[in-house]
């Protein structure tokens, strides 16, 4: 049984007039798609390694407890090597500006926004707030301090 949806209020900045409201694109998809809040008649173009905050036109209200995760969106990502520069990027339950989807391209063509256009997709999770405690020594494990690649590869541990 699905947890019932969380209430958000969202306000719709004057140059997002017209789009429509994030949505989610199947019943179980995770994340809601936002949308390139830019004129139609100012299309941003993202050369190979450029990047570009692009506006979305909300903002949010989110409930304390909670984040908003701006995330990429995998077809873009894919097919041509559009994705969210700080991914995943955080919106904050006390922040109230305009939500924004920090783009860079990293494909070999040059990539046009357009006004409407699916650009990334939001995730609102629960927020764990940690309780420090220091300590001299922290338990040993298996692994121990071992960093980056320490556990191997393709299921060896070489």
């Amino acid at each position: 049984m699905s947890p019932e949806p969380l209430s958000i209020p969202i306000h719709v900045l004057d140059h997002a007039a017209g789009l429509p409201l994030p949505r989610y694109a199947t019943a179980d998809a995770a994340g809601a798609d936002l949308l390139a809040a830019i004129p139609a008649a100012e299309p941003v173009e993202l050369g190979p390694g450029e990047r570009a905050l692009v506006p979305c036109g909300i903002a949010l209200a989110l409930p304390r407890g909670y984040e908003a995760q701006v995330r990429p969106r995998s077809g873009l990502a894919f097919r041509h090597g559009v994705t969210v520069l700080n991914a995943p990027g955080t919106i904050d339950a006390d922040y109230r500006g305009e939500v924004g989807a920090m783009l860079i391209n990293l494909g070999a063509a040059a990539f046009t926004i357009e006004r409407g256009m699916r650009i990334a997709q939001l995730v609102v999770a629960p927020v764990t707030r940690a309780v420090w405690q220091p300590l001299e020594n922290l338990n040993a494990t298996e692994r121990g301090a071992g960093g980056f690649g320490s556990t191997g590869f393709s299921g060896s541990k070489t």
